[in-house]
């Protein structure tokens, strides 16, 4: 399922479309830039790059293509990243473009960055291991405690569950593994 968001006029031509991560263009640079200032409204320390929501950049002929995929069907959060990719994109010059939210494939924490989960660590949030761990060890973010447990299974966000540390008796959130 494709949902499409365009702010030009007529129908999107996939004639001429390049993919803008291969583009060494500086136009294209710029634009990737200008994205990575878009953060998750939930998480703010994190962009939606470092979340893996942001999946594709392309560019066909004068308009600008952007992909993003939610965390999960039904992501409340998807509407304020999408007026924000529009904000950004009409603030610096970008009046044709077209935003679409694409579920499959379906996203997946492996897609998060490197990066982005020592952001959310720092954040007080334990990341997620990879999905083809056969355990996941839930670390506390403040201590590095592997002596957690599970609290709830939801957090103040689907994605999220509540944990505590059996160390420092302090209560984390954990970006489940999805």
């Amino acid at each position: 399922m494709v949902a499409v968001v365009s702010n030009s006029a007529g129908q999107s031509d996939d004639a001429g479309t390049v993919d803008m991560r291969t583009n060494s263009d500086a136009e294209v640079s710029t634009i990737w830039d200008l994205l990575d200032e878009v953060k998750d409204p939930e998480i703010p320390v994190l962009s939606l790059w470092d979340l893996g929501v942001l999946r594709n950049v392309e560019k066909s002929l004068d308009k600008i293509i952007i992909t993003i995929t939610p965390t999960y069907s039904g992501c409340p959060a998807m509407e304020t990243m999408r007026q924000d990719i529009e904000s950004i994109l009409t603030r610096s010059g970008y009046p044709n473009y077209e935003i679409r939210t694409v579920l499959s494939p379906a996203w997946t924490t492996d897609w998060m960055s490197d990066e982005g989960k020592q952001k959310l660590e720092q954040f007080g949030i334990a990341p997620p291991g990879h999905t083809k761990a056969e355990t996941q060890t839930v670390c506390c973010p403040r201590c590095r405690s592997e002596d957690t447990l599970l609290i709830s299974e939801y957090g103040s966000t689907a994605c999220k569950a509540m944990y505590q540390c059996s160390q420092c008796k302090e209560a984390f959130c954990y970006f489940k593994v999805i």
